[in-house]
């Protein structure tokens, strides 16, 4: 062999899996009329890698002397369906493969396959006369795992290899050829069997395609589709040179009770193939075509041949709509069912920001155009709506496992990403959830999340002042500071579920601390501060507070106390505050009750 062969193993099968020595080998027994493959596969457990033994051995015509000449030289092929790489594969995976076979009636040849081979040593030997055939012995398993359990696993490799050979295997049982192809794998003394016979090859049924992929070659689909009790599975492939290649052109989730095996053909794929056969070799462009082509096709015979899927498509796009009505008009209908949820959420998603961009950089808008815009800006209102129930929910969802962070975060970002200011509103829109205290807060100057009571004081009075104490939540609403106009500010503490009284009374202590360092200001720049304590109540928290705090009639549950706060002590000087301690599940029930107003809003002008 002419090539360096590690090299040439790395180059071209550095992409590949194990399966891919059970399609290499199968492939060149049926290359020599095999019409009976036997795969065994030993191990002493799946965790032991080293010990890995797999034997392949069929009924071809064996290595006879051109068969061997073609093998050991690397690239020699005689049709365009070879590419003369496949052998290399075995190298990747295996330090040594030793090869017996029998070929001539009379003649048996062996040598081993491994990084050194040299095509001169070979033993050629006269033999008693028998049927031909040959034995691939793989040892020395050269990785440090087996990827994974599923390709040493009978029932897997058979799905694979029909999986990749559909197409062949048709043609040969088309021309009455029958063919058995036995799988048995022995792990840790457990021994599994799976195997594949004429009868596992459906009878296809054929209908000729309407394709402007090319002028020249026609398109070809093969079909099956065929009800099982359990185990559904589709099969999407391109046959390209006597083997398939897998398209992913339909989510295998929710897959309705049926085996279904779609191949499609066509002389413009002859070819298209790279040396290891893992991808196509064809424009993205023209892909895309063809990808369509044949999913527009397999959705039709699908629809055509089982009755209830549009229907259960139907109730799946009715669904979509409801929890994403902004989005109505951009999802791909057709394909609602067949790929995967998530995808086609996207595709509408990237349709509408692509609509909103169109509009956004038009210099001046026409009728057309000024019409697009209010839809438009209706579905963008609609997606905020929808962020905000969203957040909703993941508070009503909220539990003692969750830590105080993951609270904070729902209300506001943190931190380094805890300021807000009114002119970057709509950019922060996703990350400041004031309105879940109340939508006045939406009017907000400044929101800091955690962030230092010095930058607080700061944007009162303009002056520098150090102060590292962190508020949960401090808001200035109404005005801003810098216009010399009375503004409001707004303190909130927040504690956790599933803490105890005296971990959930803490926030008195806390608000009392940020009233300290705030009443000084006020009635000066400062014309309301609002003192908010959110918990969790319960049967104890509630018997608390019932004796110092008076209960406020709401939808809610809501505490309010006025108390006296010491600014100083020489002279000593007291200032009234009142503080509101919240129940967090209250704060969550409002917040769903104004939001569900306008999400029901939205519904009904979407929903026709």
């Amino acid at each position: 062999m002419k090539v360096k062969l590690s090299q040439a193993v790395k180059m071209f099968f550095g992409k590949s899996s194990l399966e891919a020595v059970y399609s290499e080998a199968i492939a060149n027994a049926l290359d020599a009329n095999a019409t009976k493959i036997d795969i065994r596969i030993s191990a002493n457990t799946f965790n032991q890698p080293e010990t890995l033994i797999i034997e392949i051995s069929d009924n071809g015509e064996g290595f006879t002397d051109e068969r061997y000449k073609k093998f050991s030289n690397l690239f020699d092929v005689n049709e365009g369906t070879h590419k003369g790489l496949g052998r290399l594969v075995y190298l990747y995976y295996f330090e040594n493969i030793d090869i017996t076979s029998f070929y001539n009636r009379t003649k048996q040849r062996t040598f081993r396959f491994s990084e050194g081979f040299d095509e001169n040593e070979n033993a050629v030997i006269d033999v008693d006369e028998r049927p031909s055939g040959t034995r691939l012995l793989m040892t020395h398993y050269s990785l440090q795992k087996i990827a994974k359990e599923s390709f040493v696993t009978p029932d897997c490799i058979k799905h694979k290899i029909l999986e990749e050979f559909y197409a062949r295997l048709f043609q040969m049982k088309q021309k009455g050829t029958s063919v058995a192809i036995k799988i048995e794998s022995t792990l840790e003394d457990f021994t599994a069997k799976a195997s594949i016979e004429s009868a596992d090859i459906p009878d296809f049924n054929l209908v000729e395609l309407d394709s402007s992929v090319t002028l020249i070659d026609k398109f070809f689909l093969y079909y099956s589709i065929k009800k099982v009790d359990n185990n559904p599975s589709l099969v999407a492939a391109i046959a390209v040179d006597n083997r398939t290649v897998k398209v992913d052109l339909i989510t295998e989730k929710n897959l309705p009770d049926y085996e279904m095996v779609f191949l499609l053909y066509s002389e413009y794929f002859d070819g298209k193939i790279d040396a290891a056969r893992q991808d196509l070799i064809i424009p993205k462009s023209e892909f895309k075509e063809v990808e369509n082509l044949f999913r527009k096709n397999v959705i039709s015979l699908i629809e055509d041949k089982i009755s209830d899927i549009k229907d259960r498509n139907e109730e799946t796009k009715k669904r979509l709509i409801r929890r994403y009505p902004h989005l109505g008009g951009y999802f791909e209908t057709r394909n609602i069912g067949y790929i995967s949820r998530n995808d086609i959420i996207k595709k509408a998603q990237d349709e509408f920001f692509k609509a909103q961009r169109e509009i956004l950089e038009a210099a001046s808008l026409t009728d057309e155009q000024f019409n697009k815009s209010l839809e438009l800006s209706s579905r963008s209102l609609t997606e905020y709506i929808l962020f905000r129930q969203i957040t909703i929910q993941k508070l009503k969802s909220s539990t003692s496992s969750n830590s105080e962070a993951e609270l904070h975060k729902l209300f506001a970002s943190m931190g380094k990403d805890g300021r807000f200011e009114k002119k970057d509103a709509v950019d922060d829109l996703y990350r400041n959830n004031a309105w879940l205290l109340d939508d006045k807060y939406v009017t907000y100057e400044t929101v800091l999340s955690n962030r230092e009571m010095g930058e607080l004081i700061q944007k009162i009075t303009e002056e520098e002042i150090k102060d590292g104490d962190r508020p949960d939540i401090a808001l200035i609403f109404s005005n801003n500071p810098g216009d010399k106009k009375p503004f409001d500010v707004v303190i909130v503490e927040l504690k956790k579920k599933g803490i105890s009284l005296e971990e959930c009374m803490i926030v008195e202590t806390q608000l009392q601390k940020r009233a300290r360092k705030l009443m000084k200001y006020y009635n000066n720049q400062i014309q309301r501060i609002w003192f908010y304590g959110i918990i969790e109540f319960n049967e104890e928290v509630e018997t608390h507070l019932m004796g110092e705090y008076k209960k406020l009639y709401s939808s809610g549950k809501m505490y309010y106390k006025e108390m006296s706060v010491v600014m100083s002590l020489d002279p000593t000087d007291r200032l009234p505050i009142g503080v509101f301690i919240w129940d967090l599940d209250a704060v969550v029930r409002d917040a769903d009750a104004r939001n569900s107003a306008f999400l029901n809003l939205i519904k009904s002008k979407f929903i026709q």
